[in-house]
């Protein structure tokens, strides 16, 4: 057969013209096609939703003993560490935290939250491409699955959110507990995310409160303004210790703004520091004239300086052109220009849907203005969600309302009235969704979306499957923080204030009940869906006392069980029958 001089040439041409075909049409984001990023090992190795993980931390008892004695401090040490039964050595481990990692350190526990990096010591250690995790102690959550549920929904309606796990912690082959295992906000999150062009993530933070690394908000590495050597302030009698924002008196001579499940104060109210008045105790509802050093996304000038609590808090290192940047898009996100450019828009309502279903005070739409991290490539904007172990009602005991009024104001909170406390024309980044009636027609049909979770059984399914894995583990969590009857009865009522919520949000949805703060104040509550059953105190709050933790001890085979008089040491071995026995007996002698 003859062959033309020019057939090959013809050929690799056509060959190449093919790949650059398919090449544009893969990535070009004018065709309406995104990038489809590969998961990496790390996604079905560790954050399986089909049992629970394991990981020992071995490590020298000196170091170990001299880790937990200086919590505080967050110094890295070397272990070894063995997840699922595949060793990874040269590790960084650490306490990690910050109003709870102060708390457990003067309290009779031990069992702190601990940060992983696996590359801390060489650059090339992971966990099947994990950088990063950390180990969440699951304090003041008797449901021990606020963080985990919150995380699932994120992550099932399409936020951006860490992936999670339960995980059996133990060090040296002894038990320290069921901890929650989370993704770290890091490189291989944001490759996993948003692939290897991922930008620049900060995690803003108005109160700090020297816990994590970082300058925050405050002079001093977090300390508040304003105070002798900038220590706390005295709410109870000693410097040092930190304020029960569960009782915080009413500092202002103005407005207090309810806050359901924000207990104590007066008549249950926060007070009001966003008056305006100079001294606005910074991350409150503050904000626009407070000192939030820009964790409210507030913009103010120009000056980088301006906006510490967020590049104090940088993922990774900022230029000083990265900070111009996202200065000019917080310009444009305040003055609502170009909305579109600087926000992403689509992502942004996915987060608030979830995140405002969930009820967290402690969070950007609460009473302090941290818990999130903000995601920023070539100028466009997007929220990272974290921290949800004070959501749904945590925050405190109840209002002055009773606790079943509490409970029924809380599920059928108002969807178009986001706000737990302060102003939403402070909080920008949610703002543009509620002044734009394109934007809040987007929002609530992401919102119809998101009740069919609830409705085709998904939720449901999901939460009885992990609380069938973690029972067994609770049973014999010797370090909890709570009894096995308290995990059950507190389990059980977050379960139900979730499928009632749900029924409230598709009532609003459906215009029976009010959306609104005021549509509910003119209405009434005649429609509300009743969560009169539930008490939301059972499912833990902020006012949990760390001292009740089971089992503290120093060093694994050294427990020590302190029930606020005598103690006594548990036994590992011993049956769940008797570690009921003996958390029962512990329950009614505290």
């Amino acid at each position: 057969m003859s062959k033309h001089k020019y057939t090959n040439i013809v050929c690799v041409m056509i060959v190449l013209a093919t790949l650059a075909v398919a090449i544009a049409f893969v990535y070009s984001p004018n065709l309406g096609v995104v990038a489809v990023h590969a998961a990496p090992e790390y996604v079905s190795a560790l954050f399986g939703a089909d049992k629970v993980h394991t990981i020992d931390i071995q490590v020298k008892e000196s170091d170990w003993n001299d880790m937990i004695a200086n919590a505080q401090a967050e110094e890295y040490i070397q272990v070894t560490v063995v997840i699922d039964g595949e060793k990874v050595s040269g590790v960084g481990l650490r306490p990690k935290g910050n109003s709870s990692l102060s708390m457990i350190a003067t309290s009779d526990s031990d069992r702190y939250s601990f940060k992983i990096e696996f590359g801390h010591y060489s650059k090339n250690v992971s966990y099947h491409g994990l950088d990063k995790l950390a180990l969440n102690n699951i304090a003041q959550d008797n449901t021990y699955m606020k963080d985990y549920a919150v995380y699932q929904m994120m992550n099932e309606m399409g936020a951006d959110a860490p992936l999670s796990s339960f995980i059996q912690v133990t060090v040296n082959d002894n038990d320290w507990g069921l901890y929650l295992a989370v993704e770290g906000i890091e490189e291989s999150f944001a490759r996993r995310v948003y692939g290897n062009d991922f930008g620049d993530i900060y995690k803003p933070d108005s109160m700090d409160m020297g816990g994590e690394r970082g300058g925050g908000a405050f002079p001093g590495g977090g300390r508040r303004p304003g105070l002798e050597n900038g220590e706390a302030p005295n709410f109870s009698g000693e410097n040092d210790e930190i304020p029960n924002w569960g009782n915080l008196p009413d500092f202002s001579s103005g407005e207090t703004r309810r806050i359901p499940g924000f207990g104590g104060g007066r008549d249950g109210d926060i007070p009001d520091f966003a008056s305006g008045q100079d001294g606005n105790m910074p991350g409150f509802a503050g904000g626009r004239d407070g000192m939030s050093g820009g964790a409210s996304l507030v913009y103010s000038d120009d000056n980088p300086d301006s906006y510490s609590a967020i590049f104090d808090n940088a993922v990774f290192k900022a230029s000083e052109a990265d900070k111009t940047r996202l200065i000019e898009s917080l310009k444009q996100l305040n003055a609502g220009e170009n909305i579109e450019q600087v926000v992403d828009v689509d992502e942004v309502i996915r987060y608030f849907v979830v995140h405002n279903f969930a009820l967290n005070s402690d969070s950007y739409t609460g009473s302090m203005t941290h818990n999130y991290y903000l995601a920023e490539n070539d100028g466009q904007l997007s929220m990272i969600a974290w921290d949800y172990n004070l959501a749904f009602g945590g925050m405190g005991g109840n209002t002055s309302e009773t606790a079943a009024d509490a409970a029924t104001a809380l599920v059928n909170y108002p969807i178009d009235s986001p706000m737990l406390s302060g102003s939403i024309d402070d909080k920008p980044m949610i703002a543009w969704i509620f002044s734009n009636e394109e934007y809040l027609a987007r929002y609530h049909q992401i919102y119809a979306e998101y009740m069919e979770y609830f409705t085709s059984g998904k939720f449901s399914g999901m939460y009885d499957n992990a609380i069938a894995l973690i029972s067994p583990y609770i049973e014999k969590d010797s370090s909890a923080f709570c009894t096995r009857e308290e995990f059950q009865k507190g389990s059980a009522a977050l379960r139900e204030f979730c499928l009632l919520r749900a029924k409230s949000i598709s009532g609003q949805l459906d215009g029976v009940i009010a959306s609104t703060s005021d549509g509910q104040t003119d209405a009434g509550s005649a429609h509300f869906v009743d969560a009169s059953g539930i008490d939301i105190a059972s499912m833990g709050s902020n006012s949990m006392g760390f001292g009740r933790a089971r089992g503290s001890r120093r060093f694994p085979g050294r427990n020590r069980y302190n029930d606020g008089n005598a103690g006594f040491v548990p036994d590992n071995s011993i049956n769940s029958e008797e570690t009921a026995t003996l958390w029962t007996t512990a329950a009614q002698s505290g």
